[in-house]
């Protein structure tokens, strides 16, 4: 068996990245293959769509991330994985879906005011709620947080704040091409509506 240590670039942030990098690292050696060759592939690997995604940055090198958290755990871990590669301040725009579960609106409110220096709060798929509604249980317990209903409104808002230094992640549809509004999915990408207000000179 193969011994010793690895010095490797992961190209992932966080350090649940790290984690799940390893546990596949372990499942492939498990299944026969060499573990030379499966810890360099580790330096190729790409990041999964709407996961941390580093969809670009502004034209003084703040990044903006895309990703799927959409409950306050998952929040706080990517606020979190982030955290430390933040000099200036970390915006965030979130929000939570409608038609599920109310009890986790203020909890995201509360982590966003926890560990976010900026929390906008947007709409997610609020399905047949009333999205003001929602906004509102999520405000509860962020109550500095800034409030704007239309999302790519507030992507835009997000990314025009920006200085040097700061950090923009965009929390809760991460992969997601639509946006449900009531019966109706709209088409929706996050990482697309950013990429477009950052090419327009944001």
């Amino acid at each position: 068996a193969n011994k010793g240590e690895y010095n490797i670039h992961l190209p992932l942030m966080g350090s649940f990245q790290v984690m799940n990098a390893l546990a596949a690292l372990s499942i492939v050696v498990a299944s026969g293959a060499d573990l030379d060759q499966a810890v360099l592939a580790l330096e190729k690997l790409e990041g999964v769509r709407g996961r941390l995604e580093l969809v670009g940055k502004t034209g003084f090198g703040a990044p903006v991330f895309v990703d799927y958290a959409h409950t306050p755990d998952a929040l706080e871990t990517v606020i979190k994985a982030v955290r430390p590669h933040c000099k200036g301040r970390l915006v965030c725009v979130f929000g939570a879906g409608g038609d599920r579960d109310v009890g986790k609106r203020p909890l995201m409110g509360q982590v966003a005011r926890d560990f976010a220096d900026i929390a906008i709060i947007t709409d997610d798929n609020p399905r047949s709620e009333d999205p003001a509604t929602i906004r509102a249980a999520i405000k509860e317990q962020c109550e500095g947080a800034v409030e704007i209903g239309d999302r790519a409104e507030a992507i835009k808002r997000g990314i025009g704040i920006l200085q040097r230094n700061d950090v923009l992640i965009i929390a809760g549809k991460g992969h997601e091409r639509g946006q449900i509004v009531g019966d109706t999915v709209l088409p929706f990408d996050d990482a697309s509506v950013a990429r477009s207000i950052l090419v327009g000179g944001n």
